[in-house]
C-alpha cells in the first residue's frame, strides 16, 4: 500500500468517526422518538428477577460446576505420579477453572445481594416519600381556608377542648 493511500485512509476514518462522535446520548436516529429518554425506569418486579436468576446461576454453579474440580485433581495428581507431563498441565487447567469458577459464583452472589438491597431500598425510600407527602398533605389542609365550612373550624387540628381549672 502506498504511503499516499495510507494517509487518505486515515484522513476518512477521522472524518466518519468525528461525524458518529455523540456525547450525552445518542443519535436522534436510535432514540425511537420515546418520551421521557434518558430516565431509568425499573420496577421491583425487574430486581427481583435478575436477582433470582443470579442467585439460580449460582446454585447451579455450586452444584454442577464444582464437581469438575476434584477429579480433575486427581487425575492430574495421577499422572503426575506416573511421569507423564500431562499431569502437570491438566494440573494448571484445574486450577484456573477453578479459580474462575469461584470469580463468577461471587460475581453472582454480588449481583443477587444487590438487587435485594436495591429493591428493598427503592421500596423503603418510596414508603418515606409517601409518609412525607401524606404529611404535607395533611399540613396543607390546615392552611386551607375553604377546608371547613365558613365560621366553623377546620376539623384537622382537632377538637376544641374545655379548660379545666387544674390546667394551665
Amino acid at each position: 500500500m502506498a504511503w499516499d493511500e495510507w494517509e487518505q485512509l486515515k484522513a476518512s476514518a477521522a472524518e466518519q468517526s468525528a461525524a458518529r462522535m455523540r456525547l450525552n446520548g445518542l443519535p436522534p436516529e436510535d432514540t425511537g422518538g420515546g418520551v421521557g429518554q434518558g430516565d431509568l425506569q425499573v420496577s421491583q418486579a425487574d430486581l427481583a428477577a435478575i436477582g433470582d436468576h443470579a442467585f439460580t446461576l449460582y446454585n447451579r454453579l455450586w452444584n454442577e460446576a464444582r464437581i469438575a474440580v476434584p477429579t480433575s485433581d486427581k487425575a492430574a495428581g495421577d499422572l503426575s505420579r506416573q511421569g507423564f507431563a500431562l499431569g502437570g498441565a491438566l494440573q494448571h487447567v484445574s486450577n484456573r477453572w477453578d479459580k474462575q469458577l469461584n470469580s463468577l459464583m461471587d460475581a453472582c452472589a454480588h449481583i443477587s445481594n444487590r438487587m435485594d438491597f436495591s429493591s428493598k431500598t427503592h421500596r423503603d425510600d418510596d414508603d418515606w416519600i409517601q409518609r412525607n407527602m401524606s404529611s404535607i398533605d395533611t399540613l396543607d389542609k390546615g392552611f386551607d381556608e375553604s377546608y371547613a365550612p365558613a365560621g366553623q373550624q377546620n376539623p384537622v387540628y382537632g377538637e376544641k377542648t374545655a379548660k379545666g381549672k387544674g390546667d394551665n
